[in-house]
């Protein structure tokens, strides 16, 4: 069970971030490799690769408190490629870092390099060397949103870990261990919501049941789905199956009711769409074709085109392949 922070202040991402390897939830088979390095206290090189909201911090840091105990601060350094991503911060903070010799009894430091996908090609380049130079000394974990932006040869020198996006039983597990921390009652249809909002998203998951929390202590489906700024699953299906039966004018008056109501933008609307084709009742060819009408769409939004114009023109379109 991590320990909870004192300052209650802190988001909760934050304050039930795990502080063990062992109070990490999901992930078994990462977390199963993590602990047996820091059995031999001894390790490669390291490229954590997923999504946001996986885990890829919380474990490099947990890994880091069991590997290196009382003497964690000295050992351990966490930067963020994304806030210095020239070829200076790797000549510089890095190399300084990594030539410095290790306290306690494990042999070397940690350095943990967030964002690492964020770095220009010359400082990926430049760190490579660094982490040639400096390996007796100094061990790197490289997180990465996507590895393929880390180049070839930084890739070939560590150990890749994959993170999968979190199931749900991963995320109920901890939405009711933080609601019983902070004596808030969760319907089991507010679970699923968050589950939906979230995607496998923990950090996302968190942050929607902290906010749920400010507006009342029993979080409810119809909670979440409000201050999340989503639609329910039903009442996209029953937007869309409005429009495939030709009713344009009652599926237009439901898009109504999802602007105004969930506040929602053209783009989340078109991401919830998205969603629900696979799940409508209707022909597959029918689905491929509703998909394919959608990316169009989607392409004439993120060139500027007026969002209510083309969500609208997407409804017709819908109607006419309804028709079909």
């Amino acid at each position: 069970m991590p320990k909870e922070n004192s300052n209650e202040l802190l988001p909760w991402t934050e304050k039930y971030r795990p502080v063990s390897l062992e109070d990490i939830i999901g992930q078994e088979e990462v977390v199963k490799g993590l602990k047996a390095f820091v059995k031999q206290k001894n390790m490669p090189h390291l490229l954590f690769a997923g999504p946001p909201g996986v885990g890829k911090t919380t474990a490099a840091l947990a890994m880091a408190r069991d590997l290196f105990g009382h003497d964690f601060a000295g050992n351990f350094a966490e930067l963020n490629a994304s806030d210095d991503r020239g070829i200076d911060i790797v000549r510089g903070r890095i190399k300084d870092f990594a030539r410095s010799v290790a306290l306690g009894d494990v042999p070397f430091k940690l350095i943990f390099l967030d964002e690492s996908d964020a770095l220009t090609s010359d400082a990926q380049h430049a760190l490579r060397r660094t982490m040639e130079s400096f390996s007796t000394a100094t061990r790197f974990i490289l997180s990465a949103n996507y590895s393929s932006k880390i180049i070839e040869p930084l890739q070939s020198r560590c150990a890749l870990f994959r993170f999968l996006p979190l199931n749900e039983q991963d995320v109920k597990k901890m939405l009711e261990r933080v609601a019983k921390a902070e004596d808030l009652k969760l319907d089991e249809d507010a679970i699923k919501a968050i589950f939906y909002v979230s995607e496998g998203d923990m950090r996302r998951a968190l942050n929607v049941l902290q906010g749920a929390s400010l507006h009342a202590k029993h979080i409810t489906a119809a909670l979440v789905h409000k201050i999340s700024s989503r639609a329910r699953p039903k009442e996209i299906q029953d937007m869309l199956s409005l429009a495939l039966k030709g009713d344009f004018v009652k599926a237009r008056e439901n898009l109504d009711q999802l602007i105004i109501n969930y506040g929602l933008s053209g783009e989340d609307i078109l991401l919830q769409v998205y969603r629900e084709i696979p799940n409508l009742e209707i022909a597959e060819e029918k689905k491929i074709t509703l998909i394919d009408k959608l990316g169009e769409y989607n392409f004439r939004m993120v060139e500027g085109a007026n969002e209510r114009i083309q969500i609208e023109a997407m409804l017709a379109q819908f109607v006419l392949i309804g028709k079909k």
